[in-house]
């Protein structure tokens, strides 16, 4: 492996020379903050099992703060997180090629986003649009991507409005946009108003409309971040930022719309210091969801009832390092990987497929301000 990386055979041999099939390399990319030593976007090389990690690549950007990749492995897309772009109000996102070969990145184009800070993307299947959450300008946009990988000009942008009750909540703010699998439908967490936005949205034009149920309220504080989709696209779960807690819902996909099921603690009972959480994923199996708590500096790790989707705590993990902002869960089920954003460093878990349990593989990579993990 190049110099500077963690030893993948020393990961293994700590694991008692175990191997399998999954013995290729994947290839992950890392988001950061930029204000520091970070230069933008950094590739590396992972192992499954062993979870150990080496860089092939870097990439200058301004705060790629979040990633996304399409559906043909093609392109990435980096939101530029800034509050002002190209001398205007509002932030950008970069558009790169990726080299089928060694995976280094080239850009294509930048656009604006037509709002300040954009935070969180997301590509339909038919390549056709970038949905972008602007968090500063508490909006979501609509960008045609071009048969090239290049980005057009915003197609449609949706001013949220309102506020909530904390000093976080003083205007909207829009945190992020995912798709249902019909994508018919685009949903939207919005941390500074309290609610999920539910939007119809047109593939073709590139239009979002406000949706029959045009929204959900959350708890009064509770900020809503994140939101992820069950497998089974019945359930819907939301992690909330402010008052670090994770929100079911069931989910009609026919017509867009949620019941509420039921709201738990990300925390164990008696902690009761500062803490917000950042990010949520279920496992590929349906199995588990896991949540990120900030300031707690931990994993939370839920089991799944396969008949209502109601969550039961399973155990809280230790991130390894401050400030714990995405994660990521490995193709195969078998690592999950944590952006420590203040400590400077990606920690290494394995899963335990049959419990959902996390252990530190040991393997910690040491880089500046990491926020966001997306495997190619």
């Amino acid at each position: 492996m190049k110099a500077g990386g963690i030893s993948l055979l020393g990961a293994f041999a700590s694991r008692g020379g175990a191997w399998s099939i999954q013995n290729q390399h994947l290839k992950m990319y890392v988001g950061t903050y930029t204000s520091g030593k970070s230069e933008g976007i950094y590739g590396y090389h992972m192992i499954p099992v062993a979870g150990g990690l080496s860089r092939f690549t870097s990439s200058t950007s301004v705060n790629p703060s979040f990633l996304a990749i399409d559906g043909s492995r093609k392109c990435l897309y980096a939101v530029n997180e800034v509050g002002e772009y190209a001398g205007k109000p509002g932030g950008g996102v970069s558009a790169f090629s990726i080299d089928a070969e060694n995976g280094s990145l080239r850009l294509l184009n930048e656009q604006a986003t037509l709002g300040a800070d954009p935070c969180y993307l997301t590509i339909d299947r038919k390549r056709k649009n970038l949905l972008v959450a602007n968090y500063t300008g508490g909006s979501v946009s609509v960008l045609p991507i071009r048969t090239d990988g290049t980005l057009g000009m915003a197609t449609d942008v949706k001013q949220h409005e309102g506020s909530g009750p904390k000093e976080q909540q003083k205007g909207p703010h829009a945190h992020c946009v995912i798709l249902d699998r019909s994508e018919r439908h685009a949903l939207i967490a919005d941390l500074g108003i309290d609610k999920v936005m539910i939007y119809r949205f047109d593939s073709s034009k590139g239009k979002l409309t406000p949706n029959k149920q045009p929204f959900v309220e959350l708890q009064t504080g509770a900020g809503p971040r994140h939101i992820t989709f069950h497998p089974n696209g019945k359930y819907l779960y939301v992690i909330n930022e402010l008052d670090s807690t994770v929100t079911s819902f069931t989910y009609n996909e026919s017509n867009g719309t949620l019941t509420l099921m039921e709201t738990v603690s990300t925390l164990p009972g008696d902690f009761s210091g500062v803490t917000y959480c950042a990010d949520i994923h279920v496992s590929a199996s349906g199995r588990f969801l896991y949540g990120s708590n900030r300031g707690h500096n931990s994993i939370v790790v839920f089991k799944i009832d396969p008949r209502t989707g109601k969550l039961t705590l399973v155990e809280h993990v230790s991130t390894g390092g401050d400030w714990p902002r995405n994660f990521v869960l490995d193709p195969y089920g078998s690592v999950l990987l944590v952006a420590n954003q203040r400590s400077d460093n990606i920690v290494s878990f394995s899963i335990d497929r049959e419990t959902g349990r996390l252990q530190p593989t040991g393997v910690v990579q040491q880089i500046p301000s990491p926020v966001c993990l997306k495997f190619l």
